[in-house]
C-alpha cells in the first residue's frame, strides 16, 4: 500500500510540473540561434577575447624586469 501511495505522490508531482511547464514561452531554435548570432556580432568589438586589449592598456601583461647588479 505504501509503494502504491508513493507512486500516487509522484505522479502528482509530475503533473504539478507539466503543468507548470505548459505555460512557458518558448522559440523556435533558429530563432534563438540567430538573436544569439545578432547579439555576438553587434557586442563583438567590447570583447576582450574577440578584439585583443591593445599590450599599452593591459593590466595583466608581464612587465619587464631590470635586473641591476650594484
Amino acid at each position: 500500500m505504501s509503494n502504491n501511495m508513493a507512486k500516487i505522490a509522484e505522479a502528482r508531482k509530475t503533473v504539478e510540473q507539466l503543468k507548470l511547464e505548459v505555460n512557458i514561452d518558448r522559440m523556435k531554435v533558429s530563432k534563438a540561434a540567430a538573436e544569439l548570432l545578432a547579439f555576438c556580432e553587434a557586442h563583438a568589438k567590447e570583447d576582450p577575447l574577440v578584439t585583443p586589449v591593445p599590450s599599452s592598456e593591459n593590466p595583466f601583461r608581464d612587465k619587464k624586469l631590470f635586473c641591476a647588479i650594484l
